[in-house]
Order: structure tokens, then C-alpha cells, then sequence
């Protein structure tokens, strides 16, 4: 009996010395790890596209209109104009987060484990036809979570009390802020007025998508002031945009 009870004994101290040996080696694996800041530095890990500066990124993709607020309003074009509360009806909020997670993880990995990381944006090869995205309001929900989540409003900060102190002046001031913010926010009327044309069929009036986007698009940079105030501002602002498209926009 003696014989059997040191046969665990022993492997046990092997188990503990492989233990050891294994924690050891990640402990350098971690250390020997290059800081993300290093990996940004060196191009192998871009900034993220939710939550990323709009600047940044359409500098970074090249273009004048994030290319996934593009892909988002294709979709809804093509197949979901004629849906009741389009804009205004939340999408599964576990979806919304997987498409979040989808736009935002840019490194591949190979059948083998071992990471990629491409030149590419991965939301150029997303496809927001997949089955997996098939319910509009996940798109929708992710398109209103993408602004909301700007480190800075598509209409910035500088310019809220503007929009509340003079509406009528609002060709001035969209002409005044940087070209992304303007020729984003252009596509983004643009979109919202084929949405409100359909309002027979999706109930989106002016005054509900108003409602939807004035807090998504523009909010002030404190929020002391009176919310309910500044939300009747918000909703108004972009009411007339949508009314005075073609006086704002004319130049574009």
C-alpha cells in the first residue's frame, strides 16, 4: 500500500513542476508582448470605427463618408424604407453588438491560430445582406450607436450653441465645420429624407426622425444645462435640415 500511495505523490510534484514551467513561459511570453501603442505605431492594429474620431477614420479609409454609415444606409435603402418605425423601432441589442464587434475587429485569424493582420478596413468586406444581419433594426440600431459613440457629435461640440442660438443660419454654420463632419452629415440628411419620403409605409415623419436624431447627431458638450431644452433645439435643428435640404446642401 505504501508503493501505490507515492505513485500520486509523484505525479502530482510533475504536475506541479509542468505547472510551473508553463506559467513561466507565459509569464515571458506576456512580457515579450509589444505594447498596443507599438502595434498602432507600426500599422498592425488600426484604431477601432466605433468610437473612433471621424476625422481619423475617414482619413484612414480615404474617404469623405465613413464607408460603414455608407454600407448602413445602402441597406436601409434598398430594404427598409417601407418598414413601420424604421429608425425608431430598437434592434436586438445582442446583434447590434456582435455587428459592432464585427466592424470593430479588424484581425483575421488563420485556420492555424496565428493572427493576420490586413491593410484593409474589415468592414470593406462586410456584408450587410449576410442572414446574420437580416432584421433592419440591427443595422439601423448600429448605425445610431456608431454616432452616438463619435468621441466628438457629428455636429461638434463647438457648434451646439450655435444651432440652438440661430437655426435659420444653419447653411453657415454646416459650411464652417470640417469637411468630414459636413459631407457625413450631408449623406446622413440625404438618407433620412428617402426614409421620410416613405413615411406612408414606416410612419418616420419629420418630426419623428427629428425626434431619433436630433440627440443622436448633435448634443452640447456639458450636459448641465436643461435637457428637455436643448432636445426641443436638437429635434428642430434637424427638422430643418430635412425641410431646407436643398437650401443647405445646394453647394455640395
Amino acid at each position: 500500500s505504501h508503493l501505490f500511495s507515492t505513485v500520486p505523490r509523484s505525479t502530482s510534484n510533475l504536475e506541479s513542476s509542468e505547472h510551473k514551467r508553463v506559467k513561466s513561459r507565459l509569464k515571458k511570453l506576456i512580457l515579450r508582448r509589444p505594447p498596443l501603442q507599438t502595434l498602432q505605431e507600426k500599422g498592425l492594429i488600426k484604431d477601432q470605427v466605433f468610437g473612433c474620431g471621424l476625422e481619423l477614420l475617414c482619413e484612414r479609409e480615404k474617404s469623405s463618408v465613413p464607408q460603414f454609415v455608407r454600407k448602413c444606409t445602402d441597406a436601409v435603402e434598398r430594404r427598409g424604407l417601407e418598414t413601420d418605425g424604421i429608425y425608431r423601432v430598437s434592434g436586438n441589442l445582442a446583434v447590434i453588438q456582435k455587428l459592432r464587434f464585427a466592424v470593430n475587429h479588424e484581425r483575421a485569424v488563420t485556420t492555424d491560430g496565428r493572427y493576420l493582420f490586413p491593410e484593409d478596413l474589415v468592414q470593406e468586406r462586410l456584408d450587410l445582406d449576410d442572414p446574420q444581419w437580416e432584421d433592419i433594426h440591427v443595422i439601423t440600431g448600429a448605425l445610431k450607436l456608431f454616432f452616438r459613440e463619435l468621441p466628438e457629435p457629428l455636429v461638434p461640440y463647438g457648434f451646439f450653441h450655435d444651432v440652438v442660438e440661430t437655426v435659420s443660419e444653419l447653411k453657415l454654420l454646416v459650411l464652417s465645420m470640417p469637411p468630414h463632419n459636413q459631407h457625413t452629415l450631408q449623406h446622413m440628411i440625404q438618407h433620412l429624407r428617402r426614409v421620410m419620403e416613405r413615411s406612408d409605409s414606416n410612419r418616420m415623419t419629420t418630426q419623428n426622425i427629428g425626434i431619433v436624431f436630433g440627440p443622436t447627431l448633435m448634443r452640447p458638450e456639458n450636459e448641465s444645462g436643461n435637457m428637455a431644452i436643448n432636445m426641443v433645439y436638437q429635434n428642430q435643428a434637424v427638422e430643418l435640415l430635412l425641410s431646407e435640404y436643398q437650401r443647405i446642401f445646394r453647394s455640395y
